[in-house]
């Protein structure tokens, strides 16, 4: 599988399909090369080592459950504390970036790529979201994963206007393998909601209404008792 997928002619939303995020989860799997599900030892080991820095993540996690419906119903709120990686990418001047550089914000990680087709159509929303809600409590970190013609994305970003998000990319997809090394990635577009520790409060296999009432609320009700 190549990066040659056409761009999405339109930043309008579209009503998100279900059967695009399957066949993403196997597109990933062809170009970032991953093999095994190795995702249960991952989770383990950051449980067993973060367990109380993690705990509040948790805690915020049970308070705002009753909010994950709707647009947002297909989010897995978090049960057990975890620890994310501390994901490794870079930001649009080329210069190094890590996941805490956020710390003690609440941060939606989005991982997407050009060829994945609900990212496309999802982009609009995250772009709408961060112009709502960023700032020092809440940032949108969305990470392209392109591996091949680093110039594809950032045109697409020209041409769709969205011009909230930062630009963050990994042309070796290794964000994703971190993700999945610990059970929280397997297809794309893939999101997570993480504290200001950065542990994980939610995360989603697939594409949302980022910008919707039921998101903006849920995510409003997490800066507010957690960070």
């Amino acid at each position: 599988m190549t990066n040659d997928m056409p761009e999405s002619p339109s930043p309008a939303p579209a009503p998100f399909n279900r059967i695009p995020y399957v066949i993403g989860a196997v597109l990933v799997g062809a170009v970032v090369g991953l093999g095994g599900v190795y995702g249960l030892g991952g989770l383990k080991r950051n449980v067993s080592g973060d367990a109380a820095a993690c705990a509040p993540a948790v805690s915020l996690s049970k308070r705002i459950a009753p909010l994950a419906h709707g647009e947002v119903a297909a989010l897995t709120m978090a049960t057990a504390p975890l620890r994310l990686p501390d994901l490794a990418f870079e930001d649009a001047d080329g210069k190094p970036k890590k996941l805490s550089d956020w710390r003690g914000q609440i941060v939606l990680v989005n991982l997407w790529a050009t060829w994945c087709v609900p990212c496309r159509r999802e982009m609009p929303a995250l772009d709408r979201l961060q112009a709502k809600l960023g700032g020092k409590d809440f940032q949108v970190v969305a990470i392209n994963i392109d591996t091949r013609d680093p110039e594809k994305p950032r045109n697409f970003l020209k041409e769709a206007k969205l011009t909230r998000l930062g630009y963050f990319s990994d042309d070796k997809a290794k964000v994703f393998q971190d993700l999945k090394s610990i059970g929280r990635a397997l297809g794309m577009p893939t999101s997570v909601l993480v504290d200001g520790n950065g542990c994980e409060i939610a995360t989603i296999a697939g594409p949302a209404e980022w910008d919707s009432d039921d998101a903006t609320k849920l995510i409003r009700a997490a800066t507010s008792t957690g960070s």
